[in-house]
């Protein structure tokens, strides 16, 4: 075999390689309407634990505000969107039953710590490395299937960089 067959079989193993990983990687965001929601994501819980939270970025690329009225997940009691706040030198936490405004042209991030989807009354843990489905309502856009990963414990959700 020349050495002309063995870089054009490297070429292609590489090409296959990147198509795969470019599939797996955008596998990971999803579009709904002019609204994109990336990287759905939540903590490993360890036996036992009643709550998770879910954290992703949801950018409109409208000229309307949109909102995020709900979400459904098979793996928790109830679903409800929450936000954490600082009141009086205090990190308190609340619902935002009316749902969480995505501004037109905007976005917002739900991260630990900000707004965020609180998965309550958990029917088993969540596992690192695995996947769970879930559904986000938006007003305008509709329902929207997306699977949020399960990073370990004490992750930030930054192992995903552009995201």
């Amino acid at each position: 075999m020349s050495i002309f067959h063995l870089t054009r079989r490297a070429v292609m193993a590489a090409a296959v390689a990147t198509v795969a990983l470019t599939g797996a990687a955008m596998a990971h965001d999803y579009k709904a309407g002019t609204l994109q929601i990336d990287h759905p994501w939540s903590r490993a819980t360890p036996g036992g634990a009643s709550v998770a939270a879910g954290y992703l970025v949801v950018k409109n690329t409208g000229a309307a505000p949109d909102r995020l009225i709900s979400a459904t997940v098979p793996f928790a009691g109830r679903v409800e969107i929450h936000e954490m706040s600082m009141k009086d030198g205090v990190m308190v936490m609340r619902p935002i039953p009316d749902g969480l405004t995505i501004p037109a042209g905007g976005s917002v991030e739900l991260k630990p710590g900000g707004y965020h989807i609180m998965f309550l009354d958990l029917k088993s843990p969540l596992k690192e490395g695995t996947s769970v489905d879930g559904t986000l309502t938006f007003e305008k856009a509709g329902s929207v299937p997306v699977k949020f990963t399960v990073e370990g414990l004490g992750a930030s959700g930054s192992a995903h960089p552009g995201h």
